[in-house]
């Protein structure tokens, strides 16, 4: 399914969806940082994704992390919550979603890089590198507050 990202563009869609979502910054024992490549609009990402019912967050971003990374991580921290309403994903069903996410900070504990259906690619970056890739702002936004190492953000 193809997606649109929207980021306050004053010619987005109005959004009809709101879904509780995940990501999470993994650095490996250097410090970089793990990104996929999105297959549905070929843009860098954290991994992460929506959450099931049943499942708690750290769950479903650890279940996100592995299904799009093929890494296995354990949750340390918080990041912050993310629910700007000037940001919204156009699916390709006619589904537009206002971001709802909250980005947590893993540690890798096992696993190796395996791309999916999600991603065609998976890498470790430094933040150099980052700034010279096809990454959303909403995922520098995060990789940024990550850094800052502040208590959790609230945007």
């Amino acid at each position: 399914m193809g997606r649109i990202d929207y980021y306050h563009d004053p010619n987005a869609p109005a959004a009809n969806a709101l879904v509780v979502g995940g990501c999470a910054v993994v650095p490996d024992g250097d410090g970089r940082i793990l990104l996929q490549r999105r297959a549905d609009n070929g843009e860098w990402a954290l991994p992460g994704g929506g959450m099931d019912i049943g499942e708690t967050l750290a769950g479903c971003v650890i279940r996100e992390v592995r299904e799009e990374t093929g890494f296995d991580i354990i949750i340390e921290r918080i990041v912050g919550v993310y629910s700007d309403p000037g940001h919204v994903f156009a699916y390709d069903n006619g589904e537009i979603r206002q971001q709802f996410s909250i980005c947590l900070a893993g540690r890798i504990v096992g696993g190796a890089p395996a791309v999916s259906d999600e991603s065609t690619a998976v890498a470790f970056f430094t933040t150099d590198e980052i700034e010279r890739l096809d990454v959303h702002e909403s995922h520098r936004v995060r990789i940024r507050d990550y850094l800052a190492a502040a208590p959790a953000v609230l945007r």
